[in-house]
């Protein structure tokens, strides 16, 4: 008998017949009759999720993973439909052909095989209807959505201040939130310290986040707190964040109570356009400048961005939203100045801390310490086995050598990406190099565009300690 693997994937409109034990059941039978057998160790399973993308699929993730040891532990996978493996045709060609060349092939067994020069071919048919299937059925949810929210419906998720209750939204205990957020606008307050106070209370987004300003213009700007439907028709979500009032947006009235009276939205709509108008008059766009993109606040681990003020500074995008509580503000004159005196000693001490490297592109993830432990629960069970009498020493024998040389391969597979991500400088060399990138941003007679391309080039990020105006610096290795 071979040994095969067996994948399993139910989305969440799939039927009961469609179950993963209905698949799974149908697939041993067939890989039986086949002359294969599915070890337990070899069934994978996502449940209900979508074959679009194989990134938020672990059960799919880990099978190629395990497909890739050398050599491969099975011969080939079982799936109930091609469309169980994958609906992304470019997707599935090419885990299709990493898999080939491992020797590793992929087996439908509800969908014809085709064992002539048009296979592959035909297979492709399959798998491009597969995806034109989705793609439709994407379609037929938007009209149906669109169609829902032209009647008034709630849609989706409640927003804050709601829930949904027999398909209309209704007001909870954080309705009176919604309100005190609008009259403290119309009396003055900024939306940062509206955050910050709501922070402070304890107060949190659905998605259990702290307010920022954003979140308390998003609550604004929502006619839904009028009893209003807003919904995008090309299928976002039905309280549209980047667009309010493009033409793919429509608003109508719902069946819900309304959480604001149309004088004070009126009144918030009024402020928030004269707000817009005098930012829009006001703000300048922030040149370049040497230390653009490279700052980090120590206490949140946010970006510090330029600001268009009268003298040209920098500060955590958190805190200006509301979400950090430190400021980090410093001018663009102070910062260039300290981060070249900081570099300098840096230079003279050969003190690099080398950030982590980022991981390939397309790289598959491997779980070796979850695949030795597999391997080392095998050798267990077959210990066990051979206790109970249900194996022969010879056969425990053989066995056991198989599991052994397995778990040596993983090892080595692990110790060798481990190696592969191991950092090593030639200090001497990598010294002069960021030498060469202290010249030029001392130099002015070089453009600060030039200078940030020439930071990057060694850096990865700068860590700017604000209560003793120190900076971490985290080189490229």
């Amino acid at each position: 008998m071979k040994i095969a693997a067996a994948y399993i994937r139910v989305s969440s409109d799939d039927q009961l017949e469609y179950s993963p034990d209905s698949q799974l059941k149908v697939i041993r039978d067939y890989a039986s009759r086949s002359g294969y057998v599915i070890p337990n160790d070899f069934v994978y399973q996502d449940d209900g999720i979508s074959g679009k993308s194989v990134s938020k699929r672990p059960g799919f993730r880990l099978m190629i993973a395990t497909a890739k040891q050398e050599p491969p532990p099975f011969d080939c996978i079982f799936v109930w439909k091609y469309s169980r493996f994958a609906r992304n045709q470019e997707e599935a060609i090419m885990y299709k052909n990493l898999l080939k060349k491992q020797g590793v092939s992929v087996i439908s067994i509800s969908e014809p095989s085709f064992d002539s020069p048009f296979a592959s071919l035909m297979e492709r048919i399959i798998e491009w209807m597969d995806e034109y299937y989705l793609i439709n059925l994407a379609g037929e949810v938007r009209r149906g959505m669109t169609e829902k929210a032209a009647r008034g419906e709630a849609m989706g998720n409640a927003p804050f201040g709601y829930t949904v209750k027999d398909k209309i939204f209704v007001p909870d205990d954080k309705a009176d939130i919604v309100r005190y957020i609008y009259n403290e606008f119309l009396n003055g307050k900024k939306m940062r310290a509206l955050a910050i106070e709501l922070a402070d209370k304890g107060i949190k987004t659905h998605r259990g986040n702290l307010p920022d300003n954003r979140w308390i213009l998003y609550i604004l700007s929502n006619p839904v707190y009028t009893g209003k439907i807003r919904w995008s028709t090309d299928g976002h979500a039905n309280y549209t964040r980047a667009n309010y009032n493009g033409d793919n947006v429509m608003i109508v009235d719902g069946m819900h109570e309304p959480i604001i009276d149309s004088d004070t939205w009126n009144a918030v709509q009024d402020k928030l356009k004269m707000r817009n108008e005098i930012k829009y008059v006001r703000k300048d766009k922030p040149e370049i400048c040497m230390l653009k993109g490279l700052l980090r606040c120590d206490n949140c681990g946010s970006t510090l961005t330029p600001t268009s003020t009268a003298v040209p500074s920098f500060q955590c995008h958190k805190y200006a939203r509301g979400q950090c509580t430190v400021s980090h503000s410093i001018t663009v004159k102070k910062a260039n100045s300290l981060v070249i005196s900081a570099l300098d000693q840096v230079l003279k001490d050969r003190t690099f801390t080398f950030a982590p490297k980022p991981p390939k592109k397309n790289k598959v993830v491997h779980e070796w310490d979850k695949l030795i432990l597999s391997e080392e629960n095998k050798l267990e069970r077959a210990k066990t086995a051979l206790l109970d009498g249900a194996f022969s020493t010879k056969e425990y024998k053989a066995l056991k050598e198989t599991i052994t040389d397995n778990i040596k391969k993983l090892r080595a597979g692990k110790d060798a990406e481990e190696k592969e991500n191991s950092i090593v400088v030639d200090i001497p060399e990598y010294t002069k190099k960021v030498a060469r990138v202290l010249d030029i941003i001392k130099s002015p007679d070089v453009s600060e565009e030039a200078k940030n391309e020439a930071l990057r080039s060694v850096l990865d990020k700068i860590v700017f300690n604000k209560p003793l105006y120190t900076f971490d610096f985290y080189f490229i290795p």
